[in-house]
């Protein structure tokens, strides 16, 4: 299990450099790899450790040049919407996304994660979508009584699923 420290992005990637004014999902090369079968990995905390784990045979990144937004929206007494501003979150706030990132990590016993890569993963066992491995995820969690957050127990439990589904792929 690793963060992949010395791989080197997916080739779609290495096509396009600078950065871009579009958020990570509408990145082209995040659409590219989407329509090959990848899907962005969760950017919820709860499965902030998933692509250290997940198999590396599906798992993959491209470096972040996307703009993270900060989007203010003004009301008026009623409720309604009476403006709109958008700018790129500033330097210090992402710092704090990160830093987020890796605390809950630090609390797994694992390392922190390469900065400015954006992982995605394919769904791997009899699992069509990602979002289906996930729920699979919940429930054995459920089952074996180990709450589906952060944790050692979790990230455990997660990890073992993780390389029994990936194994008969591999042989």
């Amino acid at each position: 299990m690793s963060w992949d420290e010395d791989g080197t992005p997916h080739p779609l990637a290495l096509r396009r450099t600078g950065r871009s004014e579009l958020e990570p999902d509408r990145l082209p090369e995040m659409r590219e790899l989407e329509v090959l079968g990848w899907e962005p990995a969760p950017e919820d905390l709860r499965w902030v450790f998933l692509p250290y784990v997940w198999p590396p045979a599906d798992r993959t990144w491209i470096p972040d040049r996307s703009t993270h937004w900060a989007v203010d929206t003004a009301l008026d007494g009623h409720g309604h919407i009476t403006g709109v501003e958008c700018a790129p979150l500033p330097e210090p706030d992402l710092r704090d996304l990160d830093r987020e990132a890796d605390e809950a990590l630090a609390e797994l016993g694992l390392p922190p994660r390469p900065r400015g890569r954006l992982w995605l993963l394919r769904p791997i066992g009899p699992f069509t979508t990602l979002g289906a491995v996930l729920d699979h995820l919940d429930d054995l969690a459920e089952a074996r009584a180990v709450p589906a957050r952060p944790s050692v127990a979790f990230l455990a439990l997660a990890r073992a699923e993780l390389a029994e589904l990936a194994a008969p792929e591999e042989r």
